[in-house]
């Protein structure tokens, strides 16, 4: 049994002490709930969610998850912050969110309790934030079963992403609190990419996510220097 956590305990304090604000559209959130959509709609075009038994990995307060269950999928959130997740369970208490729960446990130790259990996996915006991004591909490619799709969402290291996603959004716009991301942490697409292959997941479908901040809107294209999203796929046995 795996005993080491693949966290780091700045981070999870980090994020347990914003907790109360996830579900604040107009806080440090507001970028999450802005490009939600976005990646729901791309995720759901490539992979039909409706009836399909889904784990969010590194979930937070829920806002992928909620929106998952919403679409029709029986969706699982798990994360490792205590505090993220009773507002992901009081949010969707609330909302009266649909097939949705929250677990609070890592994802190395849901796979080994749970191979090939969940018809997709997402995990956005996590491998940045932890120690051993690699690991978690793993977990995640333990988890889907054969012919599932997992989704995965995270920020470039590039001298582009670096003034955009580090000195513009924490330090001129104030769009994210200051800290929020650690250049050295952010991951290569041919880095993941080669997580990816590591663990057995083919890769399928890259996307790049732009924003524009005149007019505070993002949308999906074909530039992966900044944010970027790739879908992949378990093979059949």
């Amino acid at each position: 049994m795996n005993t080491h956590v693949n966290a780091d305990p700045a981070e999870l304090a980090k994020f347990s002490d914003l907790a109360h604000r996830w579900w604040d559209r107009e806080s440090e959130f507001r970028p999450l709930h802005q490009i939600n959509p976005l990646r729901l709609e791309w995720i759901n075009g490539i992979c039909p969610v409706q009836g399909l038994k889904t784990v969010d990995v590194g979930c937070g307060g829920g806002i992928l998850t909620d929106s998952l269950a919403r679409k029709g999928a029986q969706a699982l959130g798990i994360d490792l912050s205590t505090k993220a997740l009773r507002v992901a369970q009081l949010h969707a208490m609330e909302a009266q969110t649909p097939n949705v729960s929250y677990r609070e446990v890592s994802a190395e130790a849901l796979a080994e309790e749970a191979p090939a259990q969940f018809d997709m996996v997402t995990c956005m915006e996590m491998l940045e934030h932890v120690p051993d991004p690699a690991s978690i591909v793993k977990a995640c490619a333990t988890l889907v079963k054969p012919g599932g799709w997992v989704f995965f969402s995270t920020l470039n290291r590039s001298a582009k992403s670096f003034l955009l996603a580090i000195v513009g959004a924490e330090y001129v716009l104030n769009m994210l609190p200051r800290g929020t991301h650690e250049y050295a942490k952010m991951v290569r697409p041919n880095e993941l990419a080669s997580y990816c292959r590591g663990a057995e997941l083919d890769l399928r479908h890259t996307k790049g996510m732009s924003y524009n901040p005149l007019t505070k809107r993002y949308w999906l294209n074909s530039d992966t220097s900044v944010n970027y999203l790739i879908a992949t796929q378990r093979p059949m046995a």
